[in-house]
């Protein structure tokens, strides 16, 4: 829908989760035996496009981070639209970003920005719908996709690279592990396509994650399960004679497989890392995600989608718990000086870090949320505070992208926003451009066809062409 006069506001809490799709035991997917979910991938594995070892860390900021006060500033414009923060120059002449993002400052070499992807969807729903699956949905609020989000699409077409590893995982905060809280659906390609949901907080030292670490009681069951199935071997092969029980068998093996796994377990072991490289990511949710989400990539998972919503510890009392900085919600100056900081380290330490292990050129990094935020700013009471203080509203007709590596070109910005930050001035885009770039990097054909519920074939991009600047 387009920008308009903006309605009275009520408090905005953003994406809210509505189940739990991972359930609290150790074997199950919610209700799913995990051979059940892969059973239902290579189901549907159809005309997958060759495997490479191309992968993508998609970094998610619900709520939609202010492109006017990260990677957008306009220091020339009304105070009224420039904010509090100044930019500060980069080590790429003619690139700034905020005062707050020092460290991103260090390394634009290693980035770029892209300032003219844009679309119409103002709703945290249908924004999240209308960027991540590439397509206008059906309905303009909800988070449940009536299209598949990109990564449901990666990982039905590509699979993963390596056995144990899950080829899609998402990794969110505690009560977020539901791919309905942010519009991470499968839709109709169906649950086998949806993402491994790793919920909780890295930075703690009790994080385990569910599904993978197996305690004692799990072990036991999971053994008499095999010498059960192991028991009814021959008679499977006797009585089965289309060969569907056998293949059973099989993925149940891989489910096991999975569970069991080293290369699984060293993989989401963040212990195995030096002390010196967690703390350059940050002893936050933020760095210590992004740092499971390079181990992830590295060890085979095809596409890790990160999402960074609280950075942990204890809220400001003019902060929010996601990016969706509306001043009934926050004080959007004192959220970012609480909030960016961890930004900063974190996203920095993973372009960076990609760079050192020689990584840049197969992992594709992608930075952003559903849009952008208004660039007027507005004064309302505070939900929290109290008080009347300042906010942005959403803003989806411009907005900031970060990406990284991918054998992409770095160190460059790609497009840009009027004067005031309102609207694409040159080179618009949409986000289709940028998952036609995604798309590229992995080696999938984006007018290729996927089948949905009633077997019609369905374009996996309907439009949308790489992004030319970025090679």
């Amino acid at each position: 829908m387009p920008i308009g006069r903006p309605a009275p506001l009520r408090r905005c809490p953003g994406p809210v989760a509505r189940r739990h799709f991972l359930s609290a035991g150790s074997l199950g997917l919610g209700g799913f035996w995990l051979g059940d979910l892969l059973r239902l991938r290579a189901a549907q594995a159809g005309a997958a496009s060759l495997p490479s070892d191309a992968s993508v860390i998609f970094v998610w900021l619900p709520g939609g981070p202010p492109h006017l006060d990260t990677y957008d500033m306009k220091p020339d414009a009304p105070a009224e639209i420039r904010g509090e923060f100044r930019p500060i120059r980069t080590n790429v002449p003619g690139i700034e970003v905020c005062e707050l993002l020092p460290r991103h400052a260090a390394c634009a070499d290693r980035y770029t920005l892209i300032r003219s992807i844009s679309h119409e969807f103002s709703d945290h729903g249908g924004g999240s719908k209308r960027f991540l699956t590439g397509r206008i949905p059906r309905e303009p609020t909800g988070f449940v996709n009536d299209s598949p989000m990109a990564g449901s699409i990666v990982a039905r077409q590509l699979g993963g690279r390596s056995r144990g590893l899950p080829a899609y995982t998402a990794l969110v905060d505690a009560g977020r592990s539901n791919p309905d809280t942010f519009a991470f659906g499968g839709a109709y390609l169906g649950p086998s396509s949806e993402p491994f949901l790793v919920a909780g907080d890295p930075a703690e030292p009790d994080f385990k994650v569910m599904n993978v670490s197996l305690d004692e009681a799990a072990a036991r069951r999971l053994a008499d399960r095999a010498a059960l199935a192991e028991g009814l071997d021959r008679l499977r092969r006797d009585l089965d004679l289309s060969g569907s029980l056998v293949a059973k068998d099989r993925f149940d093996r891989q489910a096991l497989e999975i569970l069991t796994s080293p290369a699984a377990q060293a993989a989401f072991d963040l212990s195995r890392e030096p002390d010196a490289v967690r703390d350059r990511y940050g002893r936050h949710r933020y760095g210590q995600r992004a740092l499971l989400a390079r181990r992830l990539v590295e060890a085979g998972s095809r596409f890790v989608t990160c999402v960074l919503e609280h950075p942990g510890g204890r809220t400001p009392k003019g902060g929010f718990a996601s990016w969706d900085s509306h001043a009934i919600n926050c004080h959007i100056f004192e959220d970012a000086k609480w909030r960016l900081p961890a930004y900063d380290q974190a996203i920095s330490a993973l372009v960076e870090d990609l760079h050192a292990r020689g990584l840049d050129r197969r992992v594709l990094l992608v930075v952003t949320g559903e849009f952008g935020r208004s660039p007027r700013i507005n004064y309302q009471l505070g939900t929290h505070t109290r008080v009347q203080q300042p906010g942005r509203e959403h803003w989806p007709a411009a907005m900031s992208v970060l990406v990284s590596g991918g054998g992409l070109t770095m160190g460059q910005v790609v497009g840009g926003t009027d004067a005031d930050g309102a609207r694409p001035r040159e080179r618009p885009l949409s986000p289709n451009d940028l998952w036609a770039t995604v798309y590229r990097h992995l080696g999938i054909d984006p007018n290729a066809t996927v089948p949905d519920r009633s077997g019609r074939p369905m374009p996996i991009l309907p439009f949308g062409q790489p992004i030319a600047e970025l090679g």
